[in-house]
């Protein structure tokens, strides 16, 4: 074999080794995991700005959603299966199906879902609220907040939220009846969470099952806001947010 032939023989396998490469990335981020980065600070205190985390696409099954460019496959899902109240979901906004949003599921389709002076109701059952005192926002440590953990009447799922102080836009709203395939999602961040108490217009709206990405299941790593390229110790936030379960 001729060095020019040997060189080309190699350029192939070498081209064929990163496009099967690729595949399989790809195939894998389709199908199984996909990592996201958190851009807001709408899920504090669970999630801050700069969580890095895998969201399981299996979870609630597949649509056009959960695939790159959100192909026009239709409203079903296949193999399609329903969050569960308190799920912390990715997925596409309505009427911006390009951006991923992270919010958690608080009403599931046939619910009556309200919020009153900033407790959740669902169905007439209040949402328990313990109050765990003052903290500081992630975000905007300068800012106090009232950290509550609160609880779901059914199954006792629970999480910790953040809140202002009442008199909050939102901390009131009609009572909400969530349509047939459709969900409602909150912001763990209460009072700086445009969400399902407003229009898709402003906040999300309804959430339709086939905007479903996938579960958010954990944070490997989160990234500081402002890190310097050359300052790698800047980079990433060192304590206890590695490896942590969403909750």
């Amino acid at each position: 074999m001729t060095q020019p032939a040997s060189l080309r023989h190699e350029l192939i396998e070498t081209v064929r080794v990163i496009a099967f490469g690729l595949a399989l990335a790809v195939t894998w981020t389709s199908v199984a995991y996909q990592p996201f980065t958190i851009p807001s600070a709408s899920m504090e205190p669970g999630l801050i700005e700069g969580d890095y985390l895998v969201v399981s696409k299996w979870a609630y099954g597949w649509s056009g959603a959960s695939l790159p460019m959100n192909p026009p496959l239709g409203d079903g899902r296949l193999f399609g299966r329903d969050p569960a109240r308190g799920d912390v979901v990715v997925f596409r906004h309505p009427l911006k199906p390009r951006d991923p949003w992270i919010k958690r599921v608080i009403g599931l389709p046939g619910d009556r879902v309200q919020v009153r002076a900033g407790q959740v109701f669902v169905n007439d059952l209040p949402f328990a609220q313990q109050d765990l005192g003052p903290g500081r926002s992630a975000s905007d440590p300068d800012r106090p907040v009232t950290r509550r953990r609160e609880t779901a009447p059914d199954g006792g799922r629970s999480w910790i939220t953040h809140d202002f102080g009442p008199g909050a836009p939102g901390d009131d709203t009609p009572v909400i009846v969530v349509p047939k395939g459709q969900y409602l999602v909150l912001g763990d961040n209460r009072d700086n969470s445009l969400d399902g108490r407003w229009p898709s217009e402003v906040g999300v709206g309804f959430l339709p099952a086939r905007n479903l990405i996938g579960r958010a299941e954990i944070v490997l790593a989160s990234w500081k806001p402002g890190a310097s390229l050359w300052k790698p110790w800047t980079w990433v936030r060192l304590q206890g947010r590695w490896f942590m379960p969403i909750r």
